[in-house]
C-alpha cells in the first residue's frame, strides 16, 4: 500500500512537470525531452495521463489504507494512527520538490512575498510591476490585482525572498509552510475524533492522506491548508487548554485567509459550561472576537502591512465559478431575464444573489452562536462543521480545494453508512479531477481526454465490487464508536 501511493506521487511530480505552468527562464525546461513533451498536445496529454495514473494509484492506496485502520479496534489505534501518519510522510515527499500543481497561484504566492520584501504592499500593487522569472509564471489575470490574502502568508513570502529571489525555490518554501496545516491536522484530528466518538485513525486517515489533501493540499500548496490546520488547532486549544489560546490561534488562521476566523465561534461554544446563559455568551464572544481580531491586525501591523487586505477582499469573487451556487444561480438568472430583455444591469442577479446568500451565511453564524450547545467538545466539531459546509455552499466563488475547509471536520464526525460513503467518494473524486482546471490553458482536447480518464478511474476505484467493498468497510466503521 505505502510503495504504491509513493510511485503515484512519483507520478504525478513527473507528469506535472510536463502540464504545469513553469517560468520561461527555468533551467528545467532546456531539457529537451521535457522541452518537447511540452510543446505538443499529445506530449501534454502523456504528461496528464502520468498525473492522473499517479491519482489513482494514490486512491487505490489510499482506500486500502482506510479499510485496514477503519477494522482497528481501540487496542489497534496507536499502530493504525503510525500507518497512517507514515504515509502521510512518504505520499508527500516526492511531492515536495514539485511546481505548483493543477494551480498557478503558488507563483503568485512567490510574487507577493517578493512584493513585501522590497517593501512594496501587495495590497495596493499587484505582481505587474516586478520583472524578470519571478512573475513569468504568474497568471495574467492576477498580474495587477491586489493580494486577497491575510498578512501572514505574506510575512512567510518576505522571509523566503530573503533567502533566495528563485521563485521555484520560493514555491517549494510555501508548500513547506502549508505542511504546517497538515502538521496541525495530524495532531488535531484524532482529538476531535475522540470527542465525537470517531475511529480516530480512520478520521486522520481520510483527513491527511486523501487524494483530495494530496493533490489539492500537498501539490496544490494553497494557503488554504494552512488555515485548516490552524481552525483545527484552535478547536483544540480552546477544548483542551484555554479558550485565549484558540482565540490567538483562530486570529492566526483569519491572517492566512478570513474565512478561517469563523472558527472563533466554535472556540466561544467548546470554552463555555455547559447550558451558558445569553450574557455569559455575549461576554466570551465579544472577548474572543477582540482577541482574534487583535491578533488579525497586530500581525499586519507588527510587520508594516496594516490591514489592505480588507479592500482587496473582492478580488477572489471577480471570477465567476462553476462550484459556487449563488454565482451559478446568479448567472441563471441574469441569462433569463437578458433572453427577455429586461434592460437590468449587467450582473445585477449575480450581486443579487451573493448578497442574499452572505446574508444568510451571517443569520446561520449569529443562530449557531447563540443558540449552539456549549460545553460540548464533539458538538462543538459539529457545528464547526457546519459553519464551514454551509461557507462553501453560499461562498461567492468555490475552487476543489475549498472543500479542504470542511473535509477534516466531517472526517472527524460520527457518520452515517451513506455519509461517510460520500465522504471517501468525494475524497477521491476531489483528487482525481484536479489536474482538470485551468492549469492546462484552455487545452480543451487535453481536459476532455482527462475527463474520460477520471470517470474510467472513478468507475474501477468505487463502482467495482472489491472497490464497493472497501468503501463498505470504511463507511461502516464509525458505527462502532470507539471511546
Amino acid at each position: 500500500m505505502l510503495t504504491r501511493g509513493v510511485v503515484g506521487s512519483v507520478l504525478v511530480l513527473v507528469g506535472g512537470l510536463v502540464v504545469s505552468t513553469l517560468p520561461h527562464s527555468t533551467p528545467i525546461l532546456d531539457l529537451e525531452p521535457l522541452a518537447a513533451l511540452r510543446s505538443h498536445v499529445s506530449g501534454r496529454m502523456f504528461g496528464l495521463a502520468l498525473v492522473l495514473a499517479g491519482l489513482g494509484l494514490l486512491a487505490a492506496a489510499w482506500l486500502s489504507i482506510c479499510r485496514d485502520v477503519a477494522r482497528a479496534g481501540e487496542s489497534g489505534q496507536i499502530e493504525a494512527l503510525a500507518l497512517v501518519r507514515r504515509a502521510t510522510v512518504l505520499w508527500s515527499l516526492p511531492l515536495l520538490p514539485a511546481p505548483p500543481l493543477f494551480s498557478r497561484d503558488g507563483w503568485s504566492y512567490a510574487a507577493q512575498g517578493m512584493l513585501t520584501h522590497f517593501g512594496i504592499s501587495p495590497y495596493d500593487w499587484g505582481p505587474g510591476i516586478l520583472r524578470g522569472p519571478i512573475v513569468e509564471a504568474v497568471d495574467p489575470r492576477w498580474m495587477s490585482t491586489p493580494a486577497p490574502y491575510g498578512p501572514l502568508p505574506l510575512i512567510f513570502g518576505d522571509i523566503g525572498a530573503g533567502v533566495t529571489g528563485n521563485p521555484w525555490l520560493l514555491v517549494v518554501g510555501h508548500r513547506m509552510v502549508a505542511l504546517i496545516g497538515l502538521v496541525l491536522l495530524a495532531w488535531a484530528v484524532p482529538r476531535m475524533a475522540r470527542w465525537t466518538g470517531a475511529n480516530p485513525a480512520l478520521a486522520a486517515g481520510t483527513a491527511l492522506a486523501s487524494p483530495l489533501m494530496m493533490a489539492n493540499g500537498v501539490g496544490g500548496l494553497h494557503n488554504d491548508l494552512l488555515m485548516v490546520g490552524l481552525m483545527a488547532a484552535a478547536l483544540v486549544a480552546a477544548a483542551e487548554h484555554h479558550w485565549v489560546l484558540g482565540s490567538v490561534l483562530g486570529g492566526l488562521a483569519a491572517a492566512v485567509k478570513l474565512p478561517g476566523g469563523l472558527v472563533c465561534v466554535a472556540v466561544v461554544l467548546v470554552s463555555l459550561p455547559v447550558g451558558a446563559l445569553l450574557v455569559d455568551r455575549l461576554r466570551r464572544l465579544a472577548l474572543v472576537a477582540v482577541l482574534s481580531v487583535g491578533t488579525l491586525v497586530g500581525v499586519g501591523l507588527m510587520w508594516g502591512l496594516g490591514v489592505g487586505w480588507i479592500g482587496a477582499l473582492g478580488v477572489p469573487a471577480s471570477l465567476n465559478t462553476v462550484l459556487s451556487a449563488p454565482t451559478l444561480v446568479g448567472v441563471a438568472l441574469d441569462g433569463i431575464f437578458g433572453a427577455f430583455g429586461a434592460g437590468f444591469a449587467p450582473n445585477l442577479f449575480v450581486t443579487v444573489v451573493r448578497n442574499l446568500a452572505l446574508a444568510a451565511m451571517l443569520v446561520l453564524l449569529g443562530w449557531i452562536a447563540l443558540r449552539g450547545r456549549t460545553g460540548d467538545k464533539g458538538e462543538g466539531v459539529r457545528e464547526l462543521s457546519l459553519i464551514m459546509g454551509a461557507m462553501l455552499v453560499l461562498s461567492p466563488v468555490v475552487h476543489i480545494w475549498y472543500l479542504l475547509w470542511v473535509m477534516p471536520f466531517l472526517a472527524s464526525l460520527r457518520l452515517s453508512r451513506t455519509a461517510s460513503m460520500a465522504v471517501v467518494t468525494v475524497s477521491v473524486l476531489a483528487g482525481l479531477v484536479a489536474p482538470l482546471d485551468s492549469s492546462l490553458h484552455g487545452a480543451y482536447l487535453v481536459i476532455v481526454m482527462g475527463a474520460m480518464t477520471v470517470a474510467v478511474l472513478a468507475l474501477i476505484l468505487l463502482l467495482t465490487r472489491h472497490g464497493r467493498e472497501r468503501i463498505r468497510h470504511i463507511a461502516e466503521a464509525d458505527l462502532i464508536k470507539i471511546p
